[in-house]
């Protein structure tokens, strides 16, 4: 059983649409108390960071995570979801996240660019992937996925699951014991994405 938490940052309706694509039962769930009748758990997420953080403590949602996480269920966060899982978030402001990867979410530095980019990064970029895990099982060394972020992730090299180059290398994906990371959006990379949210769903 897989459980999607709404906490009103998510971009829900296409992360559902893919798991029912790949005949996989999804729930929508906006109680805390009840993602513990789940064995898979997905954080989606849209928007800034610290607004995020305050909706998920809101509820206490932010506790049930941590706790749903140190009970060894299997969890993914996706763009905003996946920064949530590191220690702080410095988009309007420095805000603490959720604290289960040791690391910073920071924007992009463009002055560190060869040449001007656009931020936020949106579009289709490569992820090269640097360990094998359950998650890419089955897939290519560089795939392509799709991004919409202007913060990434900065965090230990033994965390990265896999880096993408915009102006500079970040990490874009990320793998802890039982939590997974996306920067991209699986839900929206075509059969690429669609196998990781298989391999996930199958754990």
């Amino acid at each position: 059983m897989i459980a999607i938490v709404d906490y009103g940052a998510g971009n829900i309706k296409s992360v559902i649409n893919a798991f029912n694509f790949l005949d996989k039962k999804c729930t929508l769930v906006d109680k805390p108390e009840n993602l513990k009748e789940y064995s898979h758990i997905v954080l989606p997420g849209v928007g800034a960071f610290g607004e995020a953080m305050k909706k998920l403590k809101n509820n206490g949602m932010d506790e049930a995570i941590k706790e749903a996480v140190k009970s060894g269920k299997t969890f993914i966060g996706i763009c905003l979801g996946m920064q949530l899982l590191f220690d702080k978030g410095f988009e309007f402001g420095e805000h603490a996240g959720l604290g289960l990867i040791a690391g910073d979410v920071v924007k992009f530095d463009e002055s560190r660019f060869d040449k001007p980019l656009k931020i936020p990064h949106i579009g289709w970029n490569t992820l090269e992937f640097k360990q094998k895990s359950p998650l890419n099982f089955g897939l290519k060394e560089l795939e392509y996925l799709y991004f919409v972020h202007s913060y990434h992730v900065v965090c230990d090299d033994k965390f990265a699951l896999a880096k993408t180059t915009y102006g500079y290398e970040f990490t874009s994906a990320v793998w802890h014991e039982n939590v997974f990371g996306f920067q991209p959006h699986p839900e929206k990379s075509h059969e690429v994405g669609l196998k990781i949210l298989e391999n996930f769903a199958r754990l």
